[in-house]
């Protein structure tokens, strides 16, 4: 993420509004270039692999960009962290997870030069194998970003009902959308510890002929942001 800042933070999600009125010399005072999500994953990666402090290590990632002039979001997903798009409190997207297996997810990959040889045939995934994603978003709708700590342990009607209750609870809807990741971030810490809840990783083990009872442990991280359209 340090890379993926680094990269993105003089790129726009889309093409720049600029003024046709503007002269030359206000023009060149919009800097910047267009990046997609891909484009910020595939240069972050790069820059880990030649970061040599980072010496190995394997990440999910899930990177969103969203353009406030065309109100589209565009998304690069790899793994099984991932995004829901809430329109009306029903779930317009869902994403998919990437695994190669049951609990063995697409992870990006950084070995060890000395021990490359012996790890030949571990997953290692490159940028390319992203799941590309583009939306048009609406006034109203909510986007929510997660690890697999919070989707292992949390089904998706159980995340609509908890920003439909929020959301009438009231309040400034910047504390709404932050209330919304608190509570969504507790739930999932309090599904995760119980054995006698069936949990959406008990069932998807279950599908692969597997037993596991209750919530699985890892950790949680939930981004929740609330579209709105300006004139």
């Amino acid at each position: 993420m340090y890379h993926a800042h680094r990269y993105s933070r003089n790129a726009w999600a889309g093409e720049p509004e600029i003024d046709p009125m503007m002269d030359y010399e206000e023009r060149e005072q919009i800097e910047g270039w267009e990046m997609t999500p891909y484009e910020c994953l595939d240069l972050a990666y790069g820059g880990v692999l030649r970061e040599k402090y980072v010496q190995a290590g394997s990440s999910t990632a899930c990177l969103i960009s969203l353009n406030a002039s065309s109100g589209v979001l565009r998304a690069a997903n790899l793994g099984d962290s991932g995004f829901s798009i809430i329109r009306n409190n029903s779930i317009l997207h869902r994403q998919a997870s990437q695994t190669h297996f049951f609990n063995c997810p697409k992870q990006l990959t950084k070995l060890p030069a000395s021990e490359r040889r012996k790890f030949a045939r571990a997953c290692v995934d490159a940028p390319s194998e992203a799941d590309k994603v583009e939306a048009k978003l609406r006034d109203g709708d909510l986007v929510v970003v997660y690890t697999d700590g919070f989707s292992d342990n949390v089904f998706p009607s159980e995340m609509v009902t908890i920003c439909s209750l929020v959301a009438r609870a009231g309040g400034t809807e910047a504390e709404q959308v932050q209330n919304m990741a608190d509570r969504m971030v507790d739930y999932a810490r309090q599904c995760m510890k119980t054995k006698t809840r069936v949990s959406p990783f008990e069932r998807e083990a279950a599908r692969e002929g597997m037993y596991f009872r209750g919530g699985k442990v890892d950790d949680v991280t939930v981004i929740v942001g609330l579209i709105r359209e300006t004139s």
